[in-house]
């Protein structure tokens, strides 16, 4: 019983520190310009000024497009990319290949703030800036070996005689590929898609070098503009926030019967 008290007091613990930030974030939102009472005090009143307000300050439909298609342009990449790169990885292991493998793990523990000077001089000076391409390219060379590792942990753990079982209906490696593997790894790739997506979707140091014009910066960048030396309207950026987090967590709802079992299968499997 003591056992059973103790691991329910853990799990309430953990439950209140992850709806803390929420909490605030609703309550801020919903606060309007005369409501000067703590962050912890609930809102006086339900006031969507905040809301209208920053939505056309901010112009977060146009930032909101930005983030659509420059995750979209990812996911896209990374999914055929890392899918394609992965399956001869899962199914030959030679000493090649398993070199190759550990390259891309590697490139896991490389903080991507470490090369961000360099990349942006190689960005100005292919004329990248203000670009999707180039701001696409930067997010997908850093997503890749995760991208990758969680593909080759999957294939890996799907029966080789499919494999077998298609050359001798006549198919060579691409139709094996993309007709009988491909169409197995949905659960992995609802893993990466929610992963590398999010990622993407509050990306902010890239965005904010990268994504110097307005006109193509995407919600985190518009967002933090209202807090600088001479302002700050954290209203209007709770406000925000929530605007721009309701588009992932779509997808995430609709794709998190997946998650779990592409995450334990990519990180467990091979």
């Amino acid at each position: 019983m003591g056992k059973n008290l103790l691991k329910y007091i853990i799990i309430g613990l953990i439950v209140v520190v992850h709806i803390i930030p929420f909490y605030i974030l609703i309550n801020l939102s919903f606060k309007g310009a005369g409501d000067v009472g703590s962050k912890w005090i609930p809102a006086q009143s339900l006031d969507f000024g905040n809301f209208m307000d920053v939505w056309r300050e901010a112009g977060l439909g146009k930032a909101i497009l930005n983030n659509v298609i420059i995750t979209g342009i990812v996911l896209l990449l990374v999914i055929v990319i890392g899918s394609i790169a992965a399956y001869p990885l899962a199914r030959r292991r030679t000493r090649w290949n398993n070199f190759i493998y550990t390259v891309c793990i590697s490139c896991l523990i490389i903080p991507p703030l470490t090369i961000l000077v360099p990349l942006y001089k190689l960005v100005v000076d292919l004329g990248g800036i203000n670009t999707y391409w180039a701001i696409s390219l930067a997010q997908v060379t850093f997503a890749l070996p995760m991208t990758i590792f969680l593909y080759t942990g999957f294939i890996s753990g799907i029966p080789k005689e499919l494999d077998e079982a298609g050359v001798i209906d006549g198919c060579n490696q691409y139709s094996i590929f993309f007709r009988l593997i491909f169409p197995l790894v949905k659960p992995i790739t609802a893993t990466i898609i929610i992963l590398i997506g999010v990622q993407v979707w509050n990306d902010y140091q890239f965005s904010l070098f990268f994504l110097q014009q307005k006109s193509i910066q995407t919600v985190p960048v518009v967002l933090s503009m209202f807090i600088s030396q001479f302002q700050s309207n954290i209203n209007w950026v709770a406000a925000g926030c929530l605007i721009g987090m309701l588009p992932i967590t779509v997808v995430y709802l609709f794709l998190q019967k997946f998650f779990i079992k592409g995450m334990a299968d990519g990180a467990i499997k091979g």
